[in-house]
């Protein structure tokens, strides 16, 4: 079970360094194009502080464990995370139902099973590491 918790924490440490960066650094609009397209309802300065916080969340979800230096941190990232991702799945969900409105694509209900996919391993950390 230990490896287990370990595999998704890196693999959910390594999702979220990629995310976070881009949504730091890149402008919405390149956000956007770039397949990120539940950023589109939120303003520039969300989605920064978003990007902040899965950026340091990325640290709690490994050092924290990996040191033995304040383990409660680690199911605390998660959890923090885990409201990042219900943000997501909430926006992509609005996003689906517009499209599917508007006789549009699919990529958005793949983007919705993603963020599921992301939120049952968050879940699987925070429990496992309670």
């Amino acid at each position: 079970m230990n490896i287990a918790l370990w595999a998704a924490q890196i693999l959910l440490a390594g999702l979220f360094l990629i995310s976070g960066s881009l949504k730091i650094s890149w402008p919405k609009k390149r956000l956007i194009d770039s397949g990120q397209t539940g950023v589109a309802p939120f303003p520039t300065p969300v989605i920064r502080l978003t990007a902040a916080c899965e950026l340091l969340a990325v640290a709690g979800l490994i050092l924290p464990w990996a040191t033995g230096v304040a383990p409660w941190l680690t199911p605390a990232a998660a959890a923090g995370l885990c409201v990042v991702m219900i943000g997501a799945l909430s926006s992509h969900t609005m996003l689906l139902v517009r499209d599917r409105a508007a006789g549009r694509g699919n990529r958005e209900a793949v983007n919705v099973g993603a963020n599921i996919v992301v939120l049952a391993a968050l879940i699987f950390v925070l429990v496992g590491r309670i």
